[in-house]
């Protein structure tokens, strides 16, 4: 974007701003903050003096720390970030990590506990229909019973018909054969 006197004006401000945050002192003005080699491009150098005569010159680690102070601020004011505004010789820092608002622990508990739920739902919701078929089996098996049509029995929980022993029971395998042999 186009770089004039008022964005030279609004840096000059960040920078006194991060100095009179960084120092605590009131006494650094914008008029304290000098632009040297300023270029199309907009790179240049600036130089924070302590003076109102413009004299003596902060240390330059000062500046370097007061600037990663308050770097989200004067990147803030250019709508820029660290990849687009550079300073030379101050490393850029790294935003912190993004904290979600809920813990991991606790989507994982959630997740966990809405398995386990369903599996109890399931195991019950199965047990309450297994039981109503068994029911339901056992009172066909009365209602058939009391017709006297067909005794039925359960062995080992599989449901048999019974013999009906007064008129007996022919195999039809041995029934061919049944006159060979000797009856008892």
């Amino acid at each position: 974007y186009a770089w004039d006197a008022n964005e030279e004006y609004l840096f000059k401000a960040m920078v006194a701003f991060a100095m009179r945050k960084y120092s605590s002192k009131s006494t650094t003005q914008i008029s304290n903050v000098l632009l040297c080699n300023v270029t199309d491009r907009v790179s240049f150098w600036f130089v924070v003096t302590d003076s109102p005569k413009n004299v003596t010159t902060v240390p330059g680690s000062e500046v370097e720390a007061a600037i990663r102070m308050n770097r989200n601020r004067i990147n803030s004011a250019f709508l820029l970030s660290d990849k687009t505004l550079q300073f030379l010789k101050i490393t850029s820092t790294l935003s912190p990590p993004v904290e979600s608002s809920t813990p991991v622990w606790l989507i994982v508990f959630g997740v966990v506990l809405c398995l386990v739920v369903a599996g109890i739902v399931f195991l019950v919701v199965g047990g309450i229909q297994k039981r109503k078929k068994k029911n339901k089996a056992s009172t066909e098996r009365e209602n058939l019973e009391e017709k006297g049509e067909v005794t039925v029995t359960v062995e080992n929980g599989v449901p048999c018909e019974a013999l009906d022993l007064k008129a007996g029971h022919i195999n039809g395998v041995f029934a061919a054969d049944d006159e060979r042999f000797t009856s008892l």
